[in-house]
């Protein structure tokens, strides 16, 4: 099993900055693709940014220029730094991970984490 823990978020005015971090942890060989997500209520869960199992960043076009993913590959976290905010960019956001644990060998599973909300206030 895989446990994402999500960290950062909260309340910021427009034009203001967040962090948002995400640690996995568990029984883990290889974790494959790794970033954010974010929902917001009546709406499908939407890519924020993401690290891909091709080694490739993809952000959602909303956020480019704004949004910076980064990562501790030794600490399996990524962090979402956050310039520029803007109100529509309130949501929860959802870590996520696609990671091959013994058990699923050769095979990975996506695990997501509980949820984070960010709020942003014009």
């Amino acid at each position: 099993q895989v446990h994402l823990v999500e960290s950062g978020g909260g309340l910021v005015q427009a034009g203001g900055s967040l962090r948002l971090s995400c640690a996995a942890s568990g029984n883990i060989v290889r974790i494959n693709a790794m970033g954010w997500y974010r929902q917001t209520p009546g709406s499908q869960r939407e890519l924020v940014a993401a690290f891909t199992s091709g080694s490739s960043t993809n952000y959602a076009d909303s956020v480019k220029g704004r949004f910076t993913l980064s990562r501790d590959n030794a600490k399996n976290t990524v962090y979402l730094q956050m310039n520029s905010l803007k109100p529509e960019d309130t949501a929860v956001y959802y870590c996520n991970a696609d990671a091959t644990t013994p058990r699923s060998f050769p095979r990975n599973n996506a695990y997501w984490g509980q949820g984070t909300q960010v709020t942003v206030s014009s």
